[in-house]
């Protein structure tokens, strides 16, 4: 069964919170819509709304000029194998000895010694390697300890899938590793990456909003700390991150673009840190901040 999906943009959350809500009324039914920030700093919003059947696009030329939207895009969605999609276009991602991939791909595993391999399922939990933030930062970090970094306890904020905290405790032994992230349902998808990476018991995985848990607390301040999230907590962030990055150490920050690079910082250089680096991959940038 065909399915149909219409974006549309515009300026300010509350006209599109509006706009959506107006949508939900149609006849027929959206079986979904969402309202996203579009992370550029345009102060623009996205509406999208996903139907069943064909959306009546008069309607929807109606009310985006009724609240200031740009056209509805209308598309019919195909219908598609999306597991054997996603796994077709995961390919194995490298990043300097770090070599990330899917079950599907365990026959392409380097087998040279120096090498790091990491196995990450395409999941609901973020980080499987191949977006241009989680590249960055495994890069970074690669960089990192090619020069000799040698951190004896590490954070990963928001780790998502947890690839960069496990890549620390993979080549990192003795060090204290905690992964960290708001989600529950990534808190579980981490724990089952660690399982299956043979890393059980080499970091702590637990479910926290930023810094706050007795766990981060106790066990900081940190050599390095990872944060892969977006500008706007990274921001908020900033002034956290100063007391639990312990002095001379180092946070890498990803998730946000190449435009909002100066802002964040801006940010962590008012809270003070210096920034050791800046790598661009794409649209998305990766920073290195070393607290003084």
């Amino acid at each position: 069964m065909p399915t149909y999906s219409a974006l549309t943009t515009l300026m300010g959350e509350d006209a599109a919170e509006a706009l959506a809500e107006a949508v939900e009324k149609m006849n027929p039914e959206p079986t979904g819509v969402g309202v996203f920030e579009i992370e550029d700093d345009s102060g623009l919003w996205e509406v999208g709304a996903y139907f069943l059947e064909q959306p009546d696009e008069v309607v929807l030329d109606v009310l985006a000029m009724a609240f200031g939207a740009k056209p509805f895009a209308v598309s019919e969605i195909p219908e598609i194998d999306w597991v054997a999609k996603v796994r077709r276009e995961l390919s194995p991602v490298e990043a300097g000895r770090f070599f990330v991939y899917g079950s599907h791909d365990a026959d392409k595993v380097p087998q040279d010694a120096g090498r790091v391999a990491l196995q990450i399922e395409a999941t609901v939990a973020f980080g499987t390697g191949h977006h241009g933030t989680t590249l960055g930062c495994l890069k970074a970090f690669d960089r990192l300890f090619e020069g000799g970094f040698r951190p004896a306890s590490v954070a990963d904020i928001g780790c998502g899938t947890a690839v960069l905290a496990m890549a620390a405790a993979a080549v990192l032994p003795d060090a204290l590793v905690i992964a960290s992230d708001i989600d529950q349902v990534a808190v579980d998808v981490a724990r089952a990456n660690v399982d299956i990476n043979g890393l059980t018991g080499r970091l702590d995985c637990l479910e926290a909003a930023g810094f706050a848990h007795p766990r981060l607390a106790e066990a900081g301040p940190f050599d390095l700390v990872f944060a892969n999230i977006l500008k706007g907590p990274l921001v908020e962030l900033a002034p956290d991150m100063a007391r639990h990055v312990a002095p001379g150490g180092l946070a890498i920050l990803s998730g946000l673009l190449v435009v909002q690079a100066e802002a964040v910082t801006a940010a962590y250089l008012a809270a003070g840190f210096t920034l050791q680096s800046r790598d661009d991959i794409g649209e998305w940038s990766t920073l290195v901040l070393k607290r003084g």
